[in-house]
Order: structure tokens, then sequence, then C-alpha cells
């Protein structure tokens, strides 16, 4: 510590060597900063205060139905974005600003100038925006201020309206696309479907179902089959019984009535009864159907029956002697004749719906082999095809949205901008704060005279120690001579001071009665 106060105060007793040229430079310096200071032109402020009403009453009323951006965070972005090259120089032509700038490089000059000068305060809480600008000309200030007013309006509206139609052209642009897809994926799907027509199902069953399904109905029309020829059977067995008691008795009518034709009621029965259900069939089916074909072959076989039972019967009737029974024997014949028919007719039937689901169950037993496949392709067809419906549908509702939104921006405005202070420009000038920038001055130019003063002790140094000298020369010194100090010295030392100080506070009593008289002449102008 002591070593350090030494250095301080040999710094400081070399400098007081100096002294008169740092106060040279000080009253120089001060002199100049006061002169720059004084012939600073005076600048005037324009401000306007715009309030920025976010609130509407449409809002919550179409809550759902419309996009409602963030209206605060739009505005806040305008105020920052607001002062931009392009606002900038339209900025100069309302404000008339480019009438003085000759050249390129003026035009630039203004523009610089305008992005330094300009300022926009915000109170987000308050929705409150300041908008300032000076110049040297209080109408110049105002008119900028006023066109800048008009620039904040008008690009908060211009920003919206473009939105909403950029956001309408690009949705249209994306609808057309999945358009495009959707009818692209319509097309694969439906071309498959015609392709696999045999194997699509109405109901929504897939290939093992179905063929579940039609295994049961087989097995249901085989037992029915079975069922009905047991009971053909039986009635085949009952009418045999019954021909073989009243054969003598019909073969001795047949012989008398030889030259009449012999009549087979129970045939005839039959044969009524299954051309009663052809006509059935044909009111329901086609020619070609199982059962209209199987029916069509049971008459004719019955047909052949009738003829060569005729035939037996007349043999019969030549070879058997006379009876009697026949009227009882015939009545039980045409009832077993006719429960025969029914019986054929149905076990015909039967067999042809048999031989129908065989050949189905065989088809579908066929088509489960390729099925999970077809479906794997189906199920990829119906998903691509419902990713792009959903996506088109999404986008024509946001699209109905935009267009809302923009009649609704229309209806409402983004905001309502209200102008709480109209531009205005100060009658007294705002800038520049003589008062701060002189003393600002006359530290700087006390500062340069200290410096002044250390830099000429530093270039041509001078020691007042012996120790100081050995150690700054590194040799030993054989002695020291001291000097005596006179009366008549004294008082040239006093003197000197007397004046030195005189010098000093010649500088700062100025300053301070400038700054005196500058402070009472800001008054006056502020009363």
């Amino acid at each position: 510590m002591d070593l350090l106060l030494a250095q301080v105060f040999s710094i400081a007793k070399r400098m007081w060597k100096f002294r008169w040229p740092g106060l040279l430079v000080a009253w120089v310096a001060g002199a100049i900063g006061a002169a720059v200071v004084l012939a600073m032109p005076d600048r005037y402020e324009a401000s306007a205060r715009i309030y920025v009403d976010t609130q509407s009453i449409l809002k919550p009323l179409m809550s759902g139905l419309a996009v409602q951006p963030n209206v605060e965070q739009q505005v806040v972005m305008l105020s920052r974005t607001l002062i931009s090259r392009p606002n900038l120089e339209k900025l100069v032509r309302m404000a008339d600003l480019d009438l003085k700038n000759q050249s390129k490089a003026e035009q630039e000059a203004t523009i610089e100038m305008l992005t330094k000068t300009l300022s926009i305060q915000s109170t987000a809480r308050d929705n409150l925006y300041t908008l300032a600008y000076r110049d040297k000309d209080p109408e110049t200030a105002k008119r900028v201020v006023q066109a800048l007013v008009s620039i904040f309006v008008e690009s908060s509206l211009g920003a919206s309206r473009k939105d909403t139609a950029t956001a309408t052209t690009f949705i249209n642009e994306q609808i057309k696309t999945y358009e495009a897809k959707l009818e692209e994926a319509e097309g694969r799907l439906k071309e498959f479907r015609l392709r696999n027509i045999q194997l699509m199902s109405s109901d929504g069953k897939d290939s093992a179902s179905r063929l579940a399904e039609m295994s049961g109905q087989l097995d249901r029309a085989r037992l029915e089959l079975r069922e009905a020829t047991n009971a053909r059977d039986a009635a085949k067995q009952q009418l045999e019984g019954e021909r073989a008691k009243a054969a003598n008795a019909t073969s001795q009518s047949l012989l008398q009535e030889s030259s009449l034709p012999i009549a087979t009621p129970e045939i005839d029965a039959r044969i009524n009864s299954v051309r009663g259900n052809l006509d059935t069939l044909l009111q329901r089916f086609t020619e070609q159907h199982p059962d209209v074909i199987t029916t069509r072959k049971l008459i004719k076989d019955l047909e052949e029956q009738k003829r060569k039972e005729v035939a037996e019967l007349r043999k019969a009737a030549l070879a058997a002697p006379a009876g009697g029974g026949v009227a009882g024997g015939s009545l039980v014949q045409q009832d077993l004749g006719r429960m025969l028919a029914a019986a054929e007719v149905q076990v015909a039937g039967l067999r042809a719906r048999v031989d129908e689901y065989s050949a189905r169950y065989g088809q579908a037993l066929a088509a489960v082999k390729t099925a999970p496949q077809l479906e794997a392709e189906a199920a990829q067809l119906n998903r691509d095809y419902a990713i792009h419906k959903k996506n088109y549908e999404d986008l024509v509702s946001r699209r109905e949205s935009a267009t809302m939104s923009g009649e609704l921006d229309v209806a409402s405005g983004v905001a309502d901008f209200r102008l709480v202070d109209p531009p205005r420009a100060s009658p007294k000038p705002v800038a520049p704060n003589r008062l701060l920038l002189l003393a600002g001055t006359l530290l700087l130019a006390l500062g340069a005279g200290v410096f002044t003063a250390f830099a000429a002790s530093q270039l041509r140094p001078v020691f007042h120690d012996a120790g100081e000298l050995r150690l700054r020369t590194e040799l030993p010194v054989l002695g020291v001579v001291s000097r005596l100090v006179g009366d008549a010295d004294k008082r040239r030392e006093r003197v000197d001071l007397i004046r030195f100080a005189a010098g000093s506070g010649g500088l700062i009593a100025a300053y301070a009665l400038g700054l005196a008289a500058m402070a009472i002449m800001m008054s006056r102008q502020v009363g």
C-alpha cells in the first residue's frame, strides 16, 4: 500500500511540472466544446398517441365458426416492423421530405436519419402507442408523424386482408390437389370392386364368415333332402302294397274294358301336381334354374312311367281273373299317388338346392385361399380413400372458415385504431440539452488537461527521489545534492500556485456562469 501511494505521489509531482500545458489544453478544449454545444441547432419533437382497441363484440359471437387471429400479437409485431425500408420510402414521399433531395446519396441519408430519429413506444398492457419524431422544423416533424400514423393504420388493415387472401389461395390449391387424389382413389377402389365383384359381400362379412354360413346352409339342405327322401320311400312302399292288393280287380276290369284307355289316376295326380309346382317355379325363376330343369325332368320321367305302367296293366289284366274292390283300391292309390308326387317334387327341389349349395361352397372354399390378399388390398384402398376424403373435407371446412374470417375482418376490422392525441409539434425545442452537454464538456475539458499533463510527464520524466532514480536506471547513486529554498523561491512558488488556481477556477467559473445563464433562459422559455 505504501509503495502504491508513493507511486501515485511521484506521478502527481511529475504531472505538476507540466501543469501549465495541461491548463492551456483544458481552456482550449472547453472553449471548443462550448462553441460546439452552443452552435447545435434546436430540434423540435412532434408526437401522436394511438389507442388500439382489440375487443370486438363479433368475436365471441363467431367463436368456433371463424378463425380469430391473435390481434394483440399482430399489432405488437406491426409496431416493431413498421420502421422498414419500404415504409420509410413511403413516409419520405408522404411527408415531402424528398423535395430537397437532389441525389441518391441525399435520399439515402434522409432514410438513414429517419431510421435513427423515429420512435415507436408502446404500453402493451394499455394498448397505447406513441409515435414521435424530432426535426429542426416543427412543421416537418408534424408532417412526418401524421404520415407515420396513416401508415400504421393502413399497414394493419392491408396486412390482415393480404393474409386472408394468401390463406384462401393456398387452401384452394390444396383442395384442387386433394380433389384429384380423391378422384384417383375412388377410381382405384371402383376398379377393384368391379374386378372382384363376385367376391364382394354387401353385408360386410369376410370370406371365412361367408364360408361358415354356406357350410351351415349346405348341412341344413342335406338334412332336409334325407328327410324328404325317407318320406318319399315310405310313400312308395305303401303305394306298391296297395297296387298288389288291387292288381286282380284292376286287371279284370281292364280285360273287360280292353277297348277303352286304361286310366292311371295316381300317376296323373303326380303329373298334375308336378306341373302345378312347375308353374309356380316358372313364376319365380327362369328356364335355366336348377329347380325348373329338375321338375321338367321329373315330369318326363312320370310320363314315361305312366306309359310303362299302362302297358303292364294291360298285360296283367289279360292274365288276371276278374275281382272286386277296384273302386276302393283306386281311391287309396290316388291318395298315395298324390303324396308320392309331392314327395318326389320336394326331393327334386331339395336335391337341386343341395347341388347349388355344394357348388357355392366349393367356390367359397377356393376363394378363401386368395381372400386375405384381396382383403388387405381392399383395406389399403379404403384407407387411402378415407384419408384423402378426410383431408379434402377438412380443407373445404377451413376454406369456409377463412372466407368467413375475411368477411369478419372486413365487418369488424382487425382492431379499432383511435387517435387519442393527434400529431402535435412542441412549441419549445426539446433538444439538445445544453445544460447536460455543457457539464459534460467541462468534464471532458478537465480530463483533456489532466491527460495532457500525464502524457507530458511520461514523455519527459523527472525524478524527485534518489530511490526512484536508482530503480529506473539500475545504477548506483553515489550521493544527493540538496537544493536550498529561500524566501524569494517560496514567494515565486506561492504566486505560481495562485495563478494556476486562478486559471483553473476561471475555467470552472466560466462554465458555471454559462450553465446558470442557460438555466435562466430555459426557465423563461418554459414560463
